[in-house]
């Protein structure tokens, strides 16, 4: 008897065992699992395993079409297979090729004694076969007036730069090239490359690969220019380098899949490969998180819906050479050549770059308009880390042009990224060879992978793409400026009228997915599925009528700052007004200083020759389109002031100005003629986007 009432109260333990085992499992969310399961570790070593490959052995580099590039790419589409993601795809792309094997100068500092600099690259045509002897001059910051009276041809040319706040490497490198200089050497003088003095820089050229420039430290440059001063500003120095640029050359993406339920349904995650440097962070730390997220939810056994995509991309930092849009060529590619059918397919895009540091206070999540509301709503469910982070999460828009998740987003597919580029790693970091693994930070890492992975897992709830359209239409309406824009009453009528329809449009996008994410998270898939086929018609013009904002509504600068049409013309004419105002009351110098400079490119005319000039406004407006790539057709238009300018700069304040003003008062009436046209674009943009918004 005893036997049996042990055996009982054995079994009836076992049952309820069983039973909170039971219960605890059902508890147990899929994000749970996921979150158990992140290993921040594996991100790191694969993050550092991308080193290996390199075309420079001193300094690394992984670029567009290179051997290392390729190499990487290998690299990665067996850890996608390792990992168990299914279809993992090599896609093949063209683009212009990059190989920086080497750019070592040697000169007698002023003990006599020799110094090595090593020198960083940009993407251009240079061979030297060996060791070649050149004379070396120095020429301030390289502009027109630089080098007027400085005879350059065959030489190299010394210059300093700072590239955040004057301008960007082609302008002094292609003045120097129409004046025969052999090569420019730019050093960094703020902006860029401020960690230490030994400290490199590289960015796209944004320029023609026959106009050669590099990279020196200022550590280098301060020896050398010392010795320059001791020389009647002229020595001799030996350099050994090559770098080779080759058109249309193939590279290629990489993706793998977790298949969902849903296999024609997707969303998106996305980092590139290359690199300039060892780019711990910008962007290995990327890839690393990338497939750290998939190994957490394979692990997992995660069954999504929506089929989920980790994208590898190649030539992020540049793929085409001389054109100003020559960064985020592989995405571009991706999405507008190789596959297209993903816009129409795709809920989200989720970028990575530079994620493994702590960039601001605030973990700043960068956003098309239309996720900000569904994001900020995600934020407030992401528990805090201590030690990182102590303002939490804000949500920024727009997207900007920096990285890979512009291009998905103009193709149609709504995309945010991890923002960084207002942070001070911008500065001293960035695009150096300082961006290694001493930058490495583990909670940021583990905090975005668990994040970002959780973040993939609530678009995968929704049963239509979470986009309001409220958000960019408010956005729009505060950049009309009514003082200068004569038609900003018919534009806010338009822009009040789609957003009372925005309004019902957001309602119903949050009652769907509400009803969709109650029945997905108590298992029942019937109704889910039920709601997710009642809606398909409903995503899809969601997905249609973000497009059509993006391609109407999402315009760039002269600076690449995505504006909406009506600010390029509303900018130009306060300029104008302005310059011609004080030019009136004989103030010369203020007109210059506070607002010429901010009419289109124009801030380049102040210091450069008329060809230089041309050669880039030119190459923006005239090219073929797959030069622009994305660039193309996002410029609203051009006022060339040069003429004037010069003109302003050989008078002072108080002479006369008739005919600089007459010219302006031209510029003027152009823009307002331009404002009106733009005006009435954005108007007729506005009702297609009504009956988008009518149709749902």
């Amino acid at each position: 008897m005893l036997v049996l009432s042990m055996m009982l109260v054995l079994v009836g333990c076992n049952s309820a065992t069983q039973k909170d085992e039971a219960e605890q499992s059902k508890k147990e969310t899929n994000e749970d699992k996921f979150l158990n399961k992140v290993d921040e570790h594996y991100a790191y070593e694969f993050a550092k395993s991308l080193e290996q490959f390199k075309t420079n052995d001193k300094l690394g580099y992984r670029t567009a079409g290179s051997e290392a590039e390729l190499q990487t790419g290998e690299h990665i589409q067996k850890e996608m297979k390792k990992l168990g993601l299914q279809e993992v795809t090599k896609d093949e792309i063209t683009v212009d090729s990059w190989t920086f094997e080497k750019a070592d100068l040697t000169f007698k500092n002023t003990k006599d004694a020799k110094e090595v600099a090593v020198l960083g690259g940009y993407q251009i045509n240079f061979d030297t076969k060996g060791s070649k002897e050149f004379e070396i001059v120095y020429a301030n910051r390289g502009t027109a007036k630089d080098l007027e009276n400085l005879d350059v041809k065959g030489k190299l040319v010394l210059i300093d730069i700072n590239q955040r706040e004057d301008w960007w490497i082609n302008y002094p490198s292609y003045q120097a090239h129409l004046k025969g200089a052999a090569a420019v050497i730019a050093v960094q003088n703020g902006g860029y490359a401020e960690v230490d003095d030994s400290a490199l820089n590289a960015q796209d050229i944004c320029g023609p690969d026959d106009a050669p420039a590099f990279s020196m430290s200022r550590k280098n440059a301060k020896e050398l220019k010392k010795v320059l001063k001791a020389n009647n500003n002229s020595v001799k120095v030996s350099l050994d380098a090559k770098s080779t640029v080759k058109m249309d050359q193939p590279t290629y993406n990489y993706y793998g899949k977790i298949e969902g339920t849903n296999k024609e349904s997707y969303i998106l995650l996305s980092a590139h490969y290359d690199s300039y440097f060892d780019g711990f962070q910008d962007d290995n730390s990327a890839i690393g998180l990338m497939l750290g997220i998939a190994k957490a939810m394979k692990e997992t056994g995660y069954k999504p819906e929506k089929t989920i995509i980790f994208n590898a991309l190649a030539a992020e930092e540049w793929g085409v050479s001389n054109t100003r849009y020559d960064w985020s060529t592989g995405a571009f590619n991706q999405i507008f050549n190789v596959h297209p059918e993903w816009a129409k397919q795709t809920f989200a895009n989720i970028n990575f770059e530079l994620p493994a540091f702590e960039h601001m206070d605030a973990n700043e999540i960068r956003s098309v308009y239309e996720f900000k509301d569904f994001l900020t709503d995600f934020a407030t469910t992401v528990p805090k880390v201590n030690g990182i982070y102590k303002d939490g999460i804000k949500v920024v828009t727009p997207l900007q042009t920096w990285s890979d998740d512009f291009s998905f987003s103009i193709a149609g597919i709504p995309a945010i990224r991890n923002d960084f580029q207002d942070s001070q790693f911008m500065h001293t970091h960035y695009h150096s060879q300082y961006d290694d693994q001493e930058t490495y930070n583990k909670k940021v890492m583990k905090y975005h992978m668990n994040m970002y992975g959780t973040l993939a897992m609530q678009y995968d709830k929704q049963a239509v793409t979470p986009l309001h359209f409220t958000t960019r239409l408010d956005e729009m309406q505060k950049t009309i400026d009514k003082k200068v824009n004569g038609q900003s009453d018919e534009l806010e009528k338009a822009i009040a009228q789609t957003k009372e329809l925005a309004v019902a449009n957001d309602k119903k996008v949050d009652e769907v997915n509400a009803s969709y994410k109650k029945a997905y998270e108590a298992g029942d898939m019937k109704e889910a599925q039920k709601i997710l086929t009642d809606h398909k018609v409903l995503n899809d013009q969601l997905l249609a009528t973000f497009k059509q904002a993006q391609d109407d509504l999402v315009r760039l600068t002269w600076e690449d700052e995505v504006i909406f049409p009506h600010e390029h013309a509303q900018n130009n004419i306060t300029n104008l007004s302005n310059a011609i105002t004080v030019l009136k009351a004989g103030k010369v110098t203020k007109a210059l200083d506070d607002s010429l400079y901010l009419i289109d490119n124009n801030w380049y005319a102040y210091d450069f020759e008329k060809e230089v000039y041309d050669y880039f406004t030119n190459y923006v407006t005239d090219q073929p389109t797959d030069r622009l790539m994305w660039g193309a057709g996002r410029i609203v238009g051009h006022e060339d002031l040069y003429d004037v300018i010069h003109s302003l700069q050989s008078k002072k304040d108080g002479d006369d100005v008739k005919t600089e003003i007459a010219s302006l008062e031209k510029a003027l009436e152009t823009q307002k003629v331009l404002l009106k046209k733009t005006n009435n674009e954005e108007i007729q943009s506005l009702e297609k986007l009504q009956q988008l918004l009518k149709a749902k």
